[in-house]
């Protein structure tokens, strides 16, 4: 039976996830002293979110960050059904499978006006984005750091991790920062488990037709 590869294949856990708003009090665990922490039982897709003042308290920085597991395998051809044995069809190699996360940022900085008690959001910002992957035993298996300058008051960034991570080994968890240089930091942990029993079971069915 021929293999085919197919070319970095990586599609999310999730069927849908929604985009990043800049809402970010509506946010998983958001916590006023910017440590926000996913909640759940080692979701596939864990979120979490966090807001930091500076030490004037004249700057507000609000940050929320998502794990994007991502998933990657390579496809093998079945053949049809007995009845059109003829119409072969590519399904997923469960030995072929394999993690390759990325991690998606968003932000808001604002400026308060206390005299006037207003709170504004103007101006380019620079921002340093960063997230350390850690396994069970608190190993740095991945890292990503990216320094933006320019940046909108209120916007998001997606860091592609390009770190394959094999299935099963165990949990993980992401350790994350949002940094506005000389304004605020804002940080937190999430939870992630590496199981991929969910295509294994899903693959078994592709395979006998199901």
């Amino acid at each position: 039976m021929k293999r085919t590869r197919t070319a970095a294949l990586t599609v999310t856990v999730a069927a849908a996830v929604a985009a990043l708003t800049p809402v970010l009090g509506q946010a998983a665990a958001t916590a006023a002293d910017g440590k926000g922490e996913g909640k759940g039982n080692l979701p596939q897709d864990p979120v979490g979110s966090g807001r930091s003042w500076s030490k004037d308290q004249k700057h507000k920085l609000e940050g929320e960050a998502r794990f994007h597991p991502g998933v990657q395998y390579e496809t093998v051809t079945r053949p049809g059904s007995a009845a059109a044995p003829e119409w072969e069809r590519k399904t997923g190699d469960p030995d072929t499978l394999a993690w390759l996360p990325s991690y998606e940022f968003a932000w808001t900085v604002s400026d308060v006006l206390v005299n006037k008690g207003l709170t504004t959001k103007n101006g380019k910002h620079p921002l340093v984005l960063h997230a350390v992957l850690r396994d069970a035993g608190h190993t740095a298996v991945a890292e990503v750091r990216k320094e933006l300058s320019g940046q909108a008051a209120t916007g998001r960034q997606k860091v592609a991790g390009n770190k394959r991570i094999a299935c099963d080994t165990g949990d993980y968890t992401v350790e994350w920062t949002i940094e506005r240089p000389g304004y605020a930091k804002v940080g937190g942990t999430l939870r992630w488990n590496s199981s991929c029993e969910q295509y294994r079971t899903a693959f078994a069915a592709e395979h006998t037709g199901k």
